[in-house]
């Protein structure tokens, strides 16, 4: 059960105070019944609006073309949040980043209230892939790509699973990272164990889905079922 305005707006594309709109001009009903008050809690599949049955769905996922200076967190304090920059239309009660990235990070972050979903694709032993591209204070070549390869030791003694690192033909200061594990600042870490700083990074992809170049900094967009597969993509 939830209530009206949560389920009009979600399964509209709406704002919560146009649902609530809607539902006090009396286009809402309850199975038979007209309802006018937006706090009555009711099954979704009972649900109609302007005698069109509404199509509500329990989660949702969203895409993020994450800028800098934002913390990829449901909430903070003192600090701006990848939530805070969610349209209402599309933001719900629950809503979290699955997976952090740095502040001064940007790109690919999707955000969803699906905890399933993102233990899934979160957890090591499911070897999702997140695709990161960066640029180094200083070029790197055959050595490093085979120590990521075989597993970076960081500087605590923690040893990373194998990543893939390319390196641009044209520019060995720009990279790509494949890494299938989240660590604590992991790829900053991973590069700082062999004496090269990053300059800049930007995650590109979650699994076989890359960010939508359409997306400016800061925009976001629900993802469609397709896409949610191509992120399980292995």
């Amino acid at each position: 059960m939830e209530r009206l305005d949560k389920i009009i707006s979600v399964s509209m594309g709406v704002t919560r105070s146009r649902a609530k709109q809607l539902i006090r001009s009396a286009q809402v009903k309850v199975g038979a019944e007209i309802v006018t008050d937006p706090s009555v809690k009711a099954a979704p599949e009972q649900v109609s609006c302007s005698e069109r049955q509404v199509v509500y769905k329990k989660h949702i996922y969203i895409m993020m073309n994450k800028p800098a200076g934002v913390v990829s967190a449901s909430e903070d304090a003192r600090e701006r949040t990848v939530t805070d920059l969610v349209p209402e239309k599309l933001y719900r009660k629950g809503l979290f980043p699955a997976g952090r990235l740095d502040k001064d990070t940007l790109g690919f972050v999707l955000l969803t209230d699906d905890g399933d979903f993102a233990h899934r694709i979160l957890s090591p032993k499911n070897h999702i892939l997140k695709t990161y591209e960066a640029v180094l204070d200083k070029p790197v070549g055959e050595r490093e790509i085979q120590r990521f390869k075989d597993g970076v030791i960081l500087g605590d003694g923690s040893r990373c699973l194998s990543a893939l690192l390319e390196v641009a033909p044209d520019n060995a200061r720009r990279v790509r990272i494949k890494i299938c594990e989240g660590k604590y600042h992991q790829i900053k870490r991973m590069f700082a164990a062999q004496g090269v700083y990053v300059e800049e990074l930007r995650r590109t992809a979650m699994g076989a889905l890359a960010l939508d170049g359409a997306l400016a900094p800061g925009e976001c967009r629900e993802l469609s079922e397709d896409e949610l597969s191509l992120i399980l993509k292995k």
